[in-house]
C-alpha cells in the first residue's frame, strides 16, 4: 500500500501542472487582462492604481496615474509608455512562456505572489477565505449523511413499495433542480424575497456577532448558514442515498443472509447486525469523495448568491478582475485538495475493508 500512496502523490505533481498549463493558456485567449482591467477603472473613476503603493517609485507613479487619468476623461487616450509601465508592474511585458515557468518556479517555493489590486498576499487570502468553504462543506456533507444512509435503509427494507416509489421520484426531482436556481428559490421564499423574513440575506455571521454570548453565537451561526447550506446539500443527499439503498440490496441478496435466516435471527437482527455492517463499507469510505463534490460542486455559485466570503466567491471575484495571482493561487488550491481528498478516498475504502489491495488491482 505504501508504494501505491508514493505512486499517487507524485502523480499529482504532473496532474497540478496539467491543470495550471491549461488554464494558463486557456487564459492568454481570454479578453480583458489586468491591463485593460485597471484602464476600465481608471476610466470610471476606480480606485484600482491605489493598489500600485508600495511597488515602488510610488510618488512618481501617483503623479503619472493622475496625469493618464485626465488624459484619458479628456479623450486623448493613455500614453504607450503608461501602458507598459502597467503591463510591466503586472509581469505582462514578458512571453508567456516565460511567465508560466516564473510561476511554476514561484509555485514550487510556495511563493504564490501578491495580489493585483488588494495589497495583500495570496496564502494570506486563501487561508483567511478557507474556513468558510470548509465548513459549509462539512455540514452539508454531515447532513447528507444523516438523511441518506436512513432514508436509503428504509428504501432497500421496503423495495419496490409506494414509499420506495415516491421517495425515489422526490430525490430524483431534487437531483435535477439546479442547485444555484434552488438557492435563488430559498431567498425568495426565506430571505426578505415576496413571502417570508426568517433568514438572514447574506453573511456567516450578524454585525453584533462579537457582543453576543457563546450560545448566542452557535444560534447566530446556525441562523446564518442554514439557507447555504439546505442549498449545498439538495443534490448531495441523492446520489449517496441510492448508493446506500443498492448496497442493502446487494447485500441482502447474499448467502450470508440467507443462512442468518435459517438459523432463525430475528429480521432486525439479520439486517442490522450483518447487513449494515457490510453495506455500510462503501458508503463510509465514499466520505472524502462526497465532501469533495459538495465542496468544489457549489461553492462558487452558492457563495456568490449568499454573499459568503470563501474560496469560490474570491476565485470568481479573481476571475471577473482579472487577478491573476488570486485566480491560479485558488485554482492551484482547489485542484491540490481535489487530488488529495482522491488519495483519501481510497485509504478509506482500505481503513474500512482490509480486504481491497489497490497494488494487485494494478498489477
Amino acid at each position: 500500500m505504501g508504494a501505491y500512496i508514493l505512486r499517487r502523490l507524485l502523480l499529482v505533481i504532473p496532474t497540478l501542472l496539467g491543470i495550471l498549463l491549461i488554464n494558463f493558456v486557456l487564459v492568454q485567449f481570454v479578453p480583458g487582462g489586468p491591463v485593460d482591467q485597471a484602464i476600465a477603472q481608471l476610466q470610471g473613476g476606480g480606485d484600482v492604481f491605489e493598489g500600485f503603493a508600495g511597488q515602488g517609485n510610488d510618488v512618481q507613479l501617483e503623479t503619472e496615474t493622475t496625469a493618464a487619468s485626465e488624459r484619458y476623461i479628456g479623450a486623448r487616450g493613455l500614453p504607450p509608455e503608461f501602458i507598459a509601465e502597467l503591463e510591466a508592474l503586472y509581469g505582462l511585458d514578458k512571453p508567456a512562456y516565460e511567465r508560466f515557468f516564473t510561476m511554476l518556479w514561484n509555485y514550487a517555493r510556495l511563493d504564490f505572489g501578491e495580489s493585483y489590486f488588494r495589497k495583500i498576499d495570496v496564502v494570506d487570502l486563501v487561508l483567511e477565505k478557507m474556513p468558510v468553504s470548509i465548513t459549509l462543506g462539512l455540514w452539508s456533507t454531515l447532513i447528507a449523511y444523516l438523511i441518506s444512509i436512513p432514508l436509503g435503509v428504509r428504501k432497500a427494507v421496503r423495495d419496490g413499495s409506494r414509499f420506495d416509489t415516491w421517495t425515489s421520484g422526490i430525490i430524483i426531482a431534487a437531483y435535477a433542480i439546479p442547485g444555484f436556481l434552488f438557492a435563488i428559490l430559498l431567498l425568495v421564499l426565506f430571505a426578505g424575497g415576496s413571502y417570508f423574513q426568517i433568514f438572514p440575506l447574506r453573511g456567516l455571521t450578524s454585525d453584533n456577532f462579537d457582543t453576543l454570548s457563546f450560545w448566542g453565537k452557535i444560534v447566530d451561526y446556525v441562523w446564518h448558514i442554514t439557507l447555504p447550506v439546505v442549498a449545498y446539500t439538495i443534490g448531495a443527499f441523492t446520489t449517496l442515498t441510492l448508493l446506500t439503498k443498492n448496497s442493502f440490496l446487494d447485500e441482502i441478496k447474499k448467502q450470508y443472509v440467507i443462512t442468518a435466516r435459517a438459523k432463525g435471527l430475528s429480521e432486525s437482527r439479520v439486517l442490522y447486525g450483518h447487513v449494515f455492517r457490510n453495506a455500510m463499507l462503501i458508503v463510509i469510505s465514499g466520505f472524502p469523495a462526497v465532501f469533495l463534490s459538495v465542496f468544489l460542486g457549489g461553492s462558487l455559485i452558492i457563495e456568490t448568491i449568499f454573499s459568503l466570503d470563501g474560496l469560490g466567491r474570491l476565485g470568481f471575484e479573481a476571475t471577473v478582475a482579472r487577478d491573476y495571482p488570486v485566480m491560479f493561487g485558488t485554482l492551484f488550491v482547489f485542484g491540490l485538495i481535489g487530488l488529495l481528498i482522491g488519495i483519501l478516498s481510497d485509504l478509506m475504502y482500505v481503513l474500512v475493508d482490509p480486504r481491497i489491495d489497490f497494488e494487485k488491482r494494478e498489477g
